[in-house]
């Protein structure tokens, strides 16, 4: 990231060490610089519950990942050429299911249950998840066990990762497995196979549809809450810590726009569009290292300016207890993400936030995620607990606006130096710009 580490040259390769001990459940891995991920680089990572911490469903037959994303004919260069030069993104050529344009296939056996890890890899477009004639049970959102709803299909915005449970129930043949995007003018789909081992058929009948009402969307996005009987990732259930008695220290409000600067298209948050420092901001912390970044370069509340350059950074507390409203007055779904945390998504709703919108909040079995979704002309709140220092990006999904600037980095800081909080840098860290010592 701009933020943490210097790219790995080419050619060469990097050992990245972490500790997964206070997560589980479904994620993907993917380069956050350039445009590597349009050419494929991504995959799931799955993080396994402890064998003595239960499990809130019995366990499956068998555990497939399901990596469905928007599809570009010209390849990653061409794509980040065209917004260098000012440019917008095409419009998608297709959609893939684990790289496959069709014919992606899953194998199943009639009575058994399966879990199904499903993230939305691609670079801009929210996709609807559906499978012909069965059902699926909700079960975790991105490390976090959910209430067991039941959907016929599930909307999945960019950038975040569900596991479902589907059950062989039906008669024996095979069936459509269903991807198409929302949200959108023209309505791409493709299709793959559940096959049952004792098919008696192939896939016939019409494609199953999906939802065409953003109300719909709305109330399953807020179906979507937390398990609280359920273990997460350590024994104690997930809802033992009271989010929603914790009191509020701060409020930040970020409000997406777009605009242009020396007449090419760029993307803010609250005016400002990120462009990157010549040195990581973290390594500028660690050596100290005066002018690669300036604390307040971004407003914590939308401004009426114009858009404008800036290396976008938000000073905050560690262990403060933050509330941040993203607010979207464009007519697209946006999609955020903030690394190193998640955060409990307390609301959304259409219109304007203001503070009565607290009236709506959901304080007692929010679900807790790192992606969330806001919906066009809409706000979406979320808690977060700053528990964990240093240099974290907050960043919109969609490929196009976070490499034109719709990002920014929240330095969590404190004046402690106890390994307790904050490992040292790792011994194998690469140097770049300034840090770089003659």
């Amino acid at each position: 990231m701009y933020a943490t580490t210097c790219p790995i040259p080419p050619g060469k390769n990097y050992t990245y060490a972490l500790q997964v001990k206070d997560q589980i459940g479904s994620f993907y891995y993917f380069p956050s610089l350039g445009f590597h991920k349009a050419a494929g680089g991504f995959g799931g990572i799955r993080i396994s519950t402890r064998p003595l911490t239960p499990v809130p469903f019995p366990p499956p037959a068998d555990d497939y990942t399901l990596l469905i994303g928007d599809w570009f004919k010209s390849n990653h260069k061409a794509l980040r050429t065209q917004l260098d030069n000012g440019g917008k993104l095409p419009f998608p050529d297709g959609i893939l299911i684990n790289g496959r344009g069709s014919g992606a296939t899953l194998n199943i056996q009639p009575g058994k249950t399966y879990r199904l890890r499903i993230s939305n890899v691609g670079l801009q477009n929210s996709l609807n998840f559906r499978i012909q004639n069965h059902v699926m049970k909700l079960v975790e959102v991105e490390g976090t066990h959910t209430v067991q709803n039941v959907f016929s299909s599930l909307d999945v915005h960019v950038g975040q990762s569900y596991s479902v449970l589907i059950t062989a129930n039906q008669p024996a043949k095979d069936y459509y497995i269903v991807v198409s995007c929302r949200f959108t003018p023209k309505v791409l789909t493709t299709t793959g196979v559940l096959h049952y081992s004792n098919s008696a058929g192939p896939v016939s009948g019409p494609i199953p549809g999906a939802p065409t009402m953003l109300s719909w969307s709305f109330n399953q996005a807020r179906a979507i809450r937390t398990n609280l009987t359920a273990s997460g990732p350590r024994p104690n259930p997930q809802g033992s810590y009271h989010y929603g008695m914790v009191k509020v220290t701060r409020t930040i409000k970020l409000v997406n726009s777009a605009g242009q600067i020396k007449g090419k298209q760029r993307y803010g948050v609250n005016s400002a569009s990120f462009y990157p420092a010549d040195t990581p901001l973290k390594l500028a912390d660690y050596f100290k290292i005066n002018g690669v970044y300036k604390l307040g370069s971004i407003s914590e509340q939308p401004t009426n300016k114009p858009i404008f350059p800036a290396t976008s950074v938000l000073q905050a507390d560690y262990r403060d207890f933050v509330e941040i409203v993203f607010e979207n007055r464009e007519s697209i779904v946006q999609s955020w993400h903030f690394n190193g945390y998640s955060f409990f998504v307390v609301g959304m709703e259409l219109g304007k936030w203001s503070p009565a919108s607290r009236k709506v909040y959901n304080l007692n079995d929010a679900v807790s995620r790192c992606t969330v979704q806001v919906y066009p002309r809409s706000w979406t709140a979320i808690y977060v607990a700053l528990d964990n220092v240093g240099m974290w990006n907050l960043r919109s999904e969609s490929w196009e606006r976070q490499y034109l600037g719709q990002q920014l980095y929240m330095r969590v800081y404190t004046t402690s130096t106890s390994l307790r909080d904050e490992y040292q840098i790792p011994t194998n860290a690469l140097l770049c710009g300034r840090a770089i010592k003659d």
